[in-house]
């Protein structure tokens, strides 16, 4: 590893701010490095440093990490503190509230859909929810163990309800409350949940969803499939679905099930906000979150209690520089890992000040984002590239009405960030004295992997830079052979941290054959990987977005980013498609821009400008017009579709978190003749 800055790449590289490196925790690339090398080379030493921040029942003890990632020596397992007991709710907020007398300290500004909505929910007031929360939890039945599923929007009793699961020893699975009966129910079914805790419904922007009808669908087809029925559900009446004198909207019709649901505010308004914590082993069960499966079933991802709490709480101190007077803001939704490990769990295990947002983007209007900024003066930014780029559609007049001037890191996580929104994100937002934090990493990691440190790594926009502590990233061809120096294949690990995955919950057989089949001896991510002469890691898309064009491997992000740059360009998507001579080929999606009109003479100008950035082996064969992509109600694209569309393939599986299941009929419509 070479320190970045090189005359070849001067002009490409930010270096950081001597403000920053002043009060920072890692004040430069030297103290990375030294910090990154014993972190790998005597791991013991420097994970009991970091435990000593937390509390234990019992204490940690050697070896603290214990794994298999070779599936040709037998059954693979990480354990991490292996016979410590803990309880990560203790940790994240009685430890501050009593030991660090941080009690009235603002643990959330919670923001609403609407602008009018806020409540600012202090340590002290948080623990005392969660008490009563977890006694609730505890008088209908939920015991250490018990799967609890919570299906909530971005309201503070998400955060209390995990947090009394957590402090229950109970696990939760908490499902993202944009998706469909049929997604809660498969959830719930997989992971055998005795409980859920739900909400009568929400505005999404100008939409209300009506979130206990959906609820309720889940349920019944939970039964209707497996015979399966929760004891209770839980239901918070959302406050901004009240009128003035306390009734319902009458917008709003609340099925209701009198054997099963209870009201929260009635169950809990009788509660104790003292409530004793279950004591865990470090190894204890923590949460399952379910993630995409290329197979289309959804892989219940299982994390554990201390390594967990340590990763995300060093995580969080690390990448965000986090300092007592932060305001922090993640954007994401709880119901994604992102919301787990960086508005809930990291943050807090922290002591830090938060802002948690309801709406959306562009709701009530175009700076919603940047008023909330202004508002409660955010210092730490942390938002996907996706609504980068939707934000820049409006241009910098939306950004300039408001003062950004408290803001002093910026990040992003979802995916790797194109360099022109890096730039505009950068010099619009940031005003050019920011630096951003390119996050890589993932449901199954647990924290971020891949990441610069803001005051020690000089950035360059596109690039994740360089590994966390403790982990030992590598790169391998078709083979399993590492490859060193400048290279580009797959992307993988040769040794755990300890907020990795242990298992996919009920399947180990599946855990093994997605993650430690294809490399024995590594953890896989599936993802493509090219690192540069400085040793700087670049994220190219899945591996199963990789392309072997003539024995050559291409990705697909370099495509689209060549696509992208093409004024009439607004977006792209890059996939492969049989080819009788070259194995595969490319097939490309582009979404133009207002006003522009696609043609045949633009598909060759855009063949052209691929051709030219990357080279002859990457010219596209089709360019098919896209009005819009199918995307999740993340963002994300959904390149498994795109692939079916380019091979014309009409049996597509299961589209239900397709944010706009339309934009699949208009694609096969259009699809290129001559693909046909």
């Amino acid at each position: 590893m070479v320190v970045p800055g090189s005359q070849r790449i001067e002009e490409k590289v930010f270096q950081p701010s001597q403000d920053l490196q002043r009060e920072a925790h890692v004040p430069d690339f030297s103290t990375y490095l030294t910090l990154y090398k014993k972190s790998t080379e005597e791991p013991e030493a420097f994970w009991k440093e970091v435990t000593e921040d937390f509390y234990w029942k019992t204490g940690p003890v050697e070896p603290m990490l214990q794994y298999n990632f070779d599936v040709t020596k037998g059954n693979i397992y990480v354990k991490f503190m292996e016979g410590a007991k803990t309880n990560m709710c203790y940790n994240v907020l009685d430890r501050n509230v009593h030991d660090k007398n941080l009690g009235e300290k603002v643990a959330y500004y919670w923001e609403g859909n609407c602008p009018d909505h806020q409540v600012s929910i202090t340590y002290s007031q948080l623990l005392a929810q969660v008490c009563r929360c977890a006694n609730v939890l505890k008088q209908m039945g939920v015991r250490k163990g018990d799967r609890v599923a919570i299906y909530l929007p971005m309201i503070p009793e998400l955060v209390c309800a995990m947090l009394a699961c957590a402090r229950i020893g109970a696990i939760h699975s908490i499902v993202f409350a944009g998706f469909s009966f049929e997604s809660l129910c498969e959830r719930i079914l997989d992971s055998q949940c005795s409980f859920l805790v739900t909400a009568d419904g929400v505005y999404r922007g100008e939409k209300l969803i009506n979130l206990k009808q959906i609820a309720d669908e889940a349920l019944e087809r939970c039964r209707d499939r497996g015979g399966f029925s929760v004891k209770k559900c839980i239901v918070v009446r959302h406050h901004a679905l009240r009128t003035k004198n306390g009734g319902v909207s009458n917008k709003l019709q609340t099925p209701w099930n009198a054997e099963c649901d209870v009201w929260w505010d009635e169950v809990m308004d009788g509660a104790s906000d003292e409530c004793e914590p279950e004591w865990v082993d470090a190894e204890d069960p923590l949460f399952i979150l379910y993630t995409s499966g290329s197979t289309g079933k959804p892989k219940g991802v299982l994390h554990t209690t201390a390594g967990y709490l340590l990763y995300t709480a060093l995580t969080f101190k690390c990448v965000f520089d986090y300092h007592p007077d932060d305001v922090y803001w993640c954007t994401a939704d709880i119901g994604w890992i992102t919301g787990h490990s960086y508005i809930t769990y990291g943050p807090l295990a922290n002591g830090a000040t938060s802002v948690l947002f309801e709406g959306v983007p562009v709701h009530p209007h175009v700076g919603r984002f940047w008023e909330i900024i202004e508002k409660y003066g955010v210092t730490k930014f942390y938002t996907a590239p996706t609504a980068i780029r939707l934000l820049m559609k409006y241009g910098k007049e939306p950004v300039q009405r408001y003062n950004l001037t408290s803001l002093r890191i910026l990040g992003t996580v979802g995916e790797p960030i194109n360099p022109e929104a890096w730039h505009w994100y950068y010099e619009v937002v940031g005003q050019g004295r920011c630096p951003v934090v390119d996050t890589f990493w993932q449901t199954e990691t647990g924290g971020h992997v891949l990441t610069p440190l803001p005051a020690a790594t000089p950035l360059k926009p596109g690039s994740a830079t360089l590994p966390f502590f403790g982990v030992q990233p590598t790169i391998l061809n078709e083979h399993g052979e590492e490859l060193e120096g400048e290279a580009e294949g797959y992307l993988v690990f040769r040794q755990p941290w300890p907020g990795i995955m242990r298992t996919v919950y009920g399947n180990q057989e599946r855990f093994e054959n997605t993650y430690f089949k294809k490399f024995p001896g590594f953890y896989v991510t599936g993802d493509g990987c090219r690192r540069d002469k400085d040793g700087y890691f670049w994220i190219t898309g899945r591996i199963d977005d990789m392309l072997n064009v003539s024995g050559h491997l291409l990705s697909t992000a370099e495509v689209e980013a060549a696509l992208t740059e093409h004024t009439a360009v607004a977006e792209a998507a890059v996939v492969s498609r049989p080819h009788t001579v070259k194995g595969e080929c490319l097939y490309c999606f582009v979404t133009l821009k207002d006003g522009r009109e696609f043609s045949h003479a633009l598909a060759e100008e855009l063949k052209r400008q691929v051709r030219e950035k990357i080279g002859p082996i990457a010219t596209p064969d089709f360019i098919q017009n896209a009005p819009g992509l199918p995307k999740t109600r993340s963002g994300k694209i959904m390149r498994r579709v795109l692939r079916q569309i380019a091979r014309n393939e009409k049996d597509l599986g299961d589209l239900s978190t397709l944010a706009d299941p339309k934009v699949v009929e208009v694609l096969f419509s259009q699809r290129c003749e001559a693909a046909a």
